[in-house]
Formats: structure tokens, C-alpha cells, sequence
């Protein structure tokens, strides 16, 4: 509907330029937006506010001549002017109800649009080192990462999901150094026990596989124990692919997929890390100081150069992600966003001067990062610390194994990404109106009920069957539930340029307690059976539109509950 009183404001814009009361060479894209207040109507535009200075008259006076051109239709009931000069539409009962026979004929291809035109956009998300099982924070990053995909896969972009491991370094060595401790039958009370090794349970698991002999297959590998406890090297390699595997069942179990897993050694190893600091010298962005290579990231508006190679010849961790990322923008992606916790803010600034530095022809600014702050987990009011699993963090397993993959997903990524989020364990389990993934997911449900009810009397009614006259569906309620319907298709365009998923989370909460309100408060199978076709009609739609919604936060919508 907003389109349409956007259609009619262009025609009286057109119309006052021909008569010469505003320039003809000036164009205007009228701003229509939802009001607050309904008594102020249901859309409003502020047009004659933008317009009145080029027009040469007061903006309620311009307010008053568009509103005289304006085209006549049957979709608009009535025009008024507010305050200083804004145009508020009412719009008409019938016009209102239109959207539902648009949902019922899209069904789940509702709210979806072609603006990417087939884009190629790269999503890197969780990225986790292969050092233990993936934590609540990697998992709040899964849940932003994967509904941002899916978003921007129904606006229309061609979307890549893809996982850098950080299988290099000092945290892998450290890794390595406590499985062999766990192979020689030390423990992390043992005064031997590596000063910065890794201690939950886990390490016990596969120090013991090792020791087996046991065969994981990884992603791109297949590794075999050797079970030599002095071969560290081959500890390395079994215990990387073991907790890549574990990662890879966590991800699952969460409902992940990516399509391209890129380990961090295949940098060195295919010489992409030497040929960045090769190029970065022969643009003459580095130097030598103090037995170390800087960049010069202060030409590039950091605040400081920045070290690239220490004394010891070992690379700081930003210069492979500078290699990194050049091989990305090799791999044709214009478009790229990093979801990544807060904690990587510092690395913005270094890398993307990097990648200018490189003279790459990659634009400022890129690639686009989402940031998300930290969880903490509670029940009973209590902050959850630790794992037995993990030893010392809350594991995603563990919140899939407490409340099930739905809630997990559902509160990971309901919050703005920049806000902390405190993951109620008691909440998320409970089957409450105050749990918001329980009060959607039985709004669908209910209406599943209802239709199992109406087939039980010999009605049948397909999935998305339309017999009702929407004319029949006059209450104020019954509007609101069709105005709030034709919001959906704006929000999932606005949450992918936006790169903010929560905000599908919170309509789907308001849709389902419009949805809640009008069902106790009127019945649906009534012996008007003209009516009762048309509500069930209103009731079809708000399903379809739950469930593309659920969908594309990757949550199920369960039929009974």
C-alpha cells in the first residue's frame, strides 16, 4: 500500500511541475512511512514539508495543492493535513485487506525481491579457532551470521557463507602441547601442565582417540592417530582435525551450513602471506624499526603504524588477515561482511588499511564488518559460567541441549547486534506468553488447530485457500492484523541493507500478539459461514507470514504444540 500512495503522490507532483507551481526540473521521491498514532491515519508523507521552499509558499499551502491533484482511488478513504504541512492517508477497509490475497498467492515466496539482482556477497561468520567446542558467543555469531545470509538470499543476492580457520599460531601450539600432556597422562593439576593450556574435559577426549588410533575426517582431510606420545607434530594435525569435526557437530546440531571452510596455514603454505608483505614493500608502505617490519597504517587514518613481522620473523595476526581478505576480493566479492564479536573492533581500522596499502583497486571501507557484543547466560537469576565439557565457558551444545535448537537460535539473535545479551536460560524453556519463540511459534499453531477443527466438521481448506469475502472483515483489529501483514516485505528489504536481523524477530513478536489478541477476543468458527471463510482467510495469511518469517531465522513452525 505504501507504493500506491507513493504512486499517487509522484502523480500530483507531476502534475503541479506541468502547471509550473513547482520547477520541472527538480525531482522528488516523496518518503511515505507508517504512523504511530492511527488516528493520524495509516501512512503519512512529508513531502510538502521537503517541496515548500522550491514551490515558494508556506508547506501546509503545497500540502493542500497536492492533495487537489491527487489521482482519484478506491485504495485511499480519506486525506488530511497534520501539523506544519504532513499528508496523512487513510486508507480504505478494502484496500487494507488486499495483502491477504497477495500472501496467499506468493505463499513463501512473500516478502522476497530481486533488489541484489544476483550479486555475489561473501558472509564470513563464527570463524572459530579449532582449539575446543564453539562457545555462546561463536553461537550468538552463528545465529547473526546465518539469518543475515538468509536475509539477504531473499532480497535477491547470491550469497557465499564461509568459515576461516585459525588453524596457525600460538593457540594451535598451545592446543597441541596440552592434548600431549593429556597423552602422558599428566592433568591440569600436574605442576607440569603447559602455563597456557587448555583444560575442559574435551582435551581428555582426544588425547584418548589419539591414543586409540582412531581415524577423524574434517572438512577437506581424513587424519589418522599415530599415537606416538613424542610426535607433537602428528598430535597437532589429529587434534585440529578432531575439534574441527566437534565444531562441524555443534554447527549442525545448530542448523549451520557453510559453503567454503578456509583454513588459515593454506595462506603460507600457497605463499599468499609472503606475496602481501611483498606487494606492501613495493608500494612503500612498510619500514624497518627496532629488528621489526611496520606498516604504515597512519597514512591510512589509524592512529598508530602497526607491526607486520616481529624480532622473531612470526607475523602479527592482522597481516594474514590482510592476504586474507585480498583473496577474497580476488575471488570476485564485491561485497563482503565479517560477523565477528566485539572484541575484533581494533582490527577494522588495521585491515582495511592493509588492504589500500595494497593498491588493489578494493574501495575504502571495505569489506563491511557486523560486530556483536558478548552473552552471558543465566538461570535462576544465577550467571552460568562454565562447562564440564568445556571447562571454563558455556558451550553452544550445552544451550541446544537445555532448550532446544529453536530458542537457541531465536534469542542469539534477538537483540541489536551492538547491545549485550543476557541468554535466560529459565525463559527460553519455558512455554510462557513471556517467551517470545514459544508465542510465535503457537500462534502458528493455533491457526493449525483451527483448520485441523474445520476439517474434523467436513470443511476442508487448503494451505493457502482463499474463499472468504475480505469485505465481510470490518473490526479495527482485523485491520490492524492486515496493516501489520503488509509491513513484512519493507522490514526483510530494510533488516538486509541495515545488517539487523533482530528486527524480524521483534515484528514477528507483534504480529503474533496482534495475531493472540484478536483470536481471544473473537471466534473464528462461527455459523456465519461467509464471515468464518473471511477470518479464516486473515488467519492463512498471518500463518504464511510466521512462518517465512521463522524461516529465515532458521526456526521451525511447528503445526501442534
Amino acid at each position: 500500500m505504501k507504493e500506491t500512495v507513493s504512486d499517487l503522490l509522484q502523480s500530483a507532483l507531476a502534475a503541479l511541475q506541468s502547471e509550473g507551481a513547482l520547477p520541472a526540473d527538480q525531482t522528488y521521491s516523496p518518503q511515505v512511512g507508517n504512523t504511530k498514532d492511527k488516528s493520524h491515519g495509516d501512512y503519512a508523507c512529508n513531502i510538502a514539508l521537503v517541496a515548500a521552499k522550491t514551490a515558494g509558499c508556506a508547506p501546509r499551502k503545497l500540502a493542500e495543492m497536492l492533495i487537489e491533484k491527487l489521482p482519484e482511488s478506491s485504495a485511499v478513504a480519506k486525506v488530511e493535513i497534520a501539523g506544519p504541512g504532513f499528508i496523512n492517508f487513510f486508507m480504505s477497509t478494502a484496500s487494507a485487506f488486499e495483502i491477504v490475497n497477495t500472501i496467499l498467492d506468493e505463499a513463501g515466496e512473500f516478502g522476497r525481491n530481486n533488489n541484489g539482482k544476483g550479486e555475489k556477497v561473501q558472509v564470513e561468520f563464527v570463524s572459530a579457532n579449532p582449539t575446543g567446542p564453539l562457545h555462546v558467543g561463536h553461537g550468538r555469531g552463528a545465529a547473526i551470521g546465518d539469518c543475515l545470509s538468509r536475509l539477504l538470499e531473499a532480497n535477491g543476492y547470491e550469497v557465499t557463507r564461509e568459515f576461516y580457520y585459525n588453524d596457525a599460531g600460538a593457540q594451535i601450539n598451545n592446543l597441541a602441547l596440552s592434548v600431549q600432556a593429556r597423552v602422558k597422562g599428566l592433568t591440569p593439576e600436574d605442576e607440569n601442565w603447559p602455563e597456557d593450556g587448555y583444560r575442559g574435559d574435551y582435551i581428555t577426549d582426544v588425547a584418548k582417540a589419539y591414543l586409540a588410533g582412531d581415524t577423524v575426517t574434517a572438512d577437506d582431510r581424513e587424519v589418522t592417530a599415530s599415537a606416538n606420545p613424542d610426535d607433537q607434530t602428528a598430535i597437532q594435525e589429529f587434534a585440529v582435525a578432531y575439534l574441527r569435526r566437534e565444531q562441524d557437530l555443534d554447527l549442525k546440531a545448530f542448523g549451520v551450513e557453510f559453503d567454503v571452510y578456509f583454513l588459515e596455514s593454506s595462506l603460507y603454505q600457497d605463499g599468499k602471506v609472503e606475496a602481501t608483505v611483498k606487494r606492501l614493500q613495493d608500494n612503500d608502505y612498510t619500514y624497518e624499526d627496532g629488528g621489526a617490519l611496520w606498516l604504515k597504517t597512519t597514512e591510512f587514518g589509524d592512529d598508530k603504524d602497526r607491526v607486520m613481522r616481529k624480532k622473531d620473523g612470526g607475523y602479527t595476526y592482522f597481516l594474514p588477515d590482510v592476504a586474507y581478505h585480498l583473496d577474497k576480493w580476488q575471488r570476485g566479492f564485491t561485497t563482503v561482511i565479517n560477523e565477528q564479536g566485539a572484541d575484533h573492533h581494533s582490527t577494522v581500522t588495521r585491515v582495511r588499511a592493509g588492504l589500500q596499502a595494497l593498491n588493489a583497486g578494493i574501495p575504502k571501507g571495505w569489506p563491511d564488518y557486523v560486530l556483536h557484543q558478548m552473552v552471558m547466560v543465566t538461570r535462576s537469576g544465577q550467571e552460568v559460567k562454565i562447562s564440564k565439557r568445556a571447562g571454563s565457558y558455556v558451550t553452544i551444545r550445552d544451550l541446544i541441549d537445555e532448550v532446544g535448537r529453536d530458542a537457541t537460535r531465536f534469542f542469539l539473535a534477538a537483540r541489536r547486534v551492538d547491545s549485550q545479551l543476557t541468554f535466560d536460560i529459565d525463559l527460553a524453556r519455558s512455554q510462557t506468553n513471556e517467551n517470545p519463540v514459544y508465542y510465535i511459534q503457537y500462534a502458528h499453531a493455533r491457526i493449525c488447530s483451527v483448520l485441523r477443527k474445520l476439517a474434523a466438521e467436513g470443511v476442508e481448506r487448503g494451505l493457502n485457500e482463499c474463499l472468504g469475502d475480505l469485505s465481510l472483515l470490518t473490526l479495527d483489529e482485523e485491520k490492524e492484523l492486515a496493516n501489520q501483514l503488509a509491513k513484512y516485505p519493507e522490514l526483510i528489504a530494510n533488516s538486509a541493507i541495515q545488517r539487523e536481523p533482530h528486527h524480524l524477530t521483534h515484528y514477528l513478536r507483534d504480529l503474533a500478539g496482534q495475531f493472540h489478541t484478536y483470536y481471544n477476543a473473537h471466534k473464528v468458527l462461527i455459523e456465519d459461514t461467509a464471515l468464518r471463510d473471511a477470518r479464516i482467510s486473515l488467519y492463512l495469511a498471518v500463518r504464511q507470514v510466521i512462518a517465512n518469517g521463522l524461516d529465515l531465522l532458521g526456526v521451525s513452525a511447528p503445526e501442534e504444540m
